[in-house]
């Protein structure tokens, strides 16, 4: 190619050489005339089989006399049953390993080998039979019954699929759920061992050992209406209410339809909470699952379980037929409930079987529910809608869109709902990411309301026990804004929580130094601080009395009483109007009912020591 005088001309860079595989380079020790083929019969078609197909033939190894040394098939002594490889994947002579891919379905070849290319070869992968003549020149007589992609379920070749018909969709069964399909097995030779193939499918509960594993690996691979064929090796043939113990068997052809499978799903993986889909819904599932926020419109009949499988509660008799509608995330219906309707499809009908804890002990329990009971939902999920697309919304109408999400959070917040209230200052957060105001005023209403969401999510995350994440997100307020004095607030009590008493009196006096109004609150709990490093101090000497009373060479152990409570508890903090004086915006106090620390969590050997009197003693 020409190239224009000033033009410079771009050369791609040379392509690394992939490096070789294994058999490739067996192939290539391949000597000139040390593997010859005829042709004895030839096959059909134009096809062969390359890596990643399954090859089935018949072998029959001869000595040039026409001696048989070994054979596949059984009028020369062997099991009857051809053998399969998968190339590319199993271990095989490098003779067949170079000869079987140039063979057609149906054909059948005399290869002649050196023994260089069969057993005899340098470190050959396969192990000689004994007596086998390994070093001598010998003719492989080979039928090739049959090739196909193969789909490789277990690493060592002992379960192999072949896909005869494509199924519909991509979800496949897995435990616990439950199956049908009609099933034939097979021996390698033929012999029918099952066949369930007429009236109604198998049916069988995925993941309980009443098919063999082998089978039920399989299985696990399909989708519905798929039709396959399984091969399994003896390893995998565990015994099972469809096929007893097979003795003598090498290996079984399962020939399979999957009828149908219904989803059931252990939620909680305990077995406590069960969706047990009854009626397919429409549309592919997750993907057209209700989303987080959506409005969903169910029916559901609400069930006891007794032995009279009590009805409490049925919305097309005791709702005037009219379905419940609620939206997600809000916390307005049992915990097991939500979570169960989250995951189905529109027009899917589920039975879900629900423990007390996630039914009614902790939600509004209607009075004719006793408490603690076990409860079974029948639901149908209508239909649902989608949450408001903010795309296109002026600045004004996102602003109202934030509100009335953070009043939600702030309703689930007070109703200690604290992770379903984050979920919601977060999903505003997140939508913030897209939000340009035009303008400074619309820039300080929206740093504001950001800044606020930020305190909110650490307000949860200190009633959620998790003080460092608090601490966290308080900084980035305070990144922004350092005088920012709610969330030097909010810090303070996630570091005293913590028992990071210096870090939690230094926020608490900014505060006073910044805005004499927060001086109340900060002096409050600046004396919260002093009461709790009391504290502390009186369970050091305490756990440690005598420790550094004995004289030199004596042992002292740490005391220990019984009944001690960690000398730092939960902070107290009533909620209350912020420090701003503002209540409007619900920016929550949350310093109470967060879990207890152990007092060593956050005592460090300096902090220790200076309880104890001794600042200059030295832990060796």
């Amino acid at each position: 190619m020409a190239v224009e005088e000033g033009v410079e001309q771009v050369v791609a860079p040379p392509q690394k050489a992939k490096e070789p595989s294994e058999d490739e380079k067996r192939r290539k020790k391949i000597a000139a005339g040390g593997l010859m083929k005829a042709v004895m019969r030839p096959g059909g078609g134009d096809s062969t089989p390359s890596d990643g197909y399954q090859v089935v033939y018949h072998s029959t190894v001869r000595t040039l006399d026409g001696v048989i040394v070994e054979s596949s098939r059984s009028e020369y002594g062997g099991k009857g049953t051809p053998i399969r490889h998968v190339l590319g994947k199993s271990k095989i002579i490098v003779g067949l390993l170079e000869g079987i891919p140039t063979m057609l379905k149906g054909e059948v070849a005399m290869f002649k080998m050196k023994p260089q290319v069969h057993y005899g070869e340098d470190d050959c992968p396969v192990s000689a039979p004994s007596g086998f003549p390994k070093d001598d020149e010998l003719h492989f007589e080979i039928e090739m019954i049959d090739f196909f992609k193969a789909k490789v379920i277990s690493d060592d070749l002992g379960v192999v699929k072949k896909v005869i018909t494509e199924g519909q969709g991509w979800e496949s069964p897995r435990e616990p759920y439950e199956v049908k399909a009609w099933i034939s097995a097979k021996t390698g030779d033929g012999k029918v061992l099952v066949s369930h193939t007429q009236g109604e499918p198998f049916f069988f509960n995925f993941g309980k050992s009443e098919v063999p594993k082998g089978l039920e690996m399989g299985i696990g691979t399909m989708t519905r209406k798929e039709k396959a064929i399984i091969y399994v090796t003896k390893q995998y043939l565990t015994p099972s209410p469809f096929l007893p113990v097979v003795e003598g068997v090498e290996e079984v052809h399962f020939e399979v339809e999957l009828a149908h499978f219904i989803q059931v799903r252990d939620m909680l993986g305990d077995g406590r909470l069960i969706k047990r889909r009854i009626h397919d819904g429409k549309g592919e599932f997750p993907m057209d699952c209700p989303l987080h926020d959506s409005l969903l419109h169910v029916h559901y009949k609400g069930m006891l379980l007794n032995e009279e499988k009590t009805i409490f509660y049925d919305t097309r008799v005791d709702n005037d037929g009219q379905p419940l509608e609620f939206c997600s995330g809000e916390g307005l219906v049992p915990e097991g409930f939500e979570m169960c309707v989250r995951l189905m499809l529109p027009e899917e009908r589920a039975l879900v079987t629900c423990p007390p804890d996630y039914a009614y002990d902790k939600f509004p329990r209607p009075a004719n529910v006793p408490e603690g009971a076990h409860i079974q939902w029948e639901i149908e999920l209508l239909g649902f809608e989608m949450p408001k697309d903010w795309t296109g919304l002026n600045f004004q109408s996102i602003m109202d869109e934030a509100e009335k999400i953070r009043n939600t959070g702030n309703r689930l917040f007070k109703e200690g709902k604290f992770e379903l209230a984050k979920a919601k200052y977060d999903k505003v957060l997140r939508e913030f990411n897209h939000v340009n105001p035009q303008d400074d005023e619309e820039g300080k209403i929206f740093a504001n309301t950001r800044n606020l969401l930020h305190l909110n999510v650490a307000a949860c995350f200190l009633k959620m026990g998790e003080c460092r994440k608090s601490i966290e997100t308080c900084n980035k307020v305070l990144e922004a804004n350092p005088g920012h004095v709610k969330a030097l607030y909010r810090r303070g009590m996630a570091y005293m929580t913590l028992g990071d008493f210096e870090e939690a009196k230094s926020d608490f006096n900014k505060m006073i130094k910044l805005d004499k109004s927060t001086e109340s609150d900060a002096t409050a709990a600046l004396q919260k601080v002093k009461q709790k490093e009391q504290e502390v101090e009186k369970k050091v000497r305490k756990q440690f009395k005598g420790l550094f009373d004995k004289k030199p060479g004596e042992i002292a152990e740490a005391g220990t009483e019984d009944g001690d409570q960690p000398a730092v508890e939960n902070p107290k903090n009533d909620d209350k109007e912020d420090s701003d004086g503002d209540n409007s915006d619900e920016s929550h106090e949350t310093a109470e009912d967060v879990p207890r620390s152990s007092w060593l969590s956050f005592l460090w050997p300096k902090r220790l020591l200076a309880a104890l009197g001794r600042p200059g003693c030295t832990i060796l």
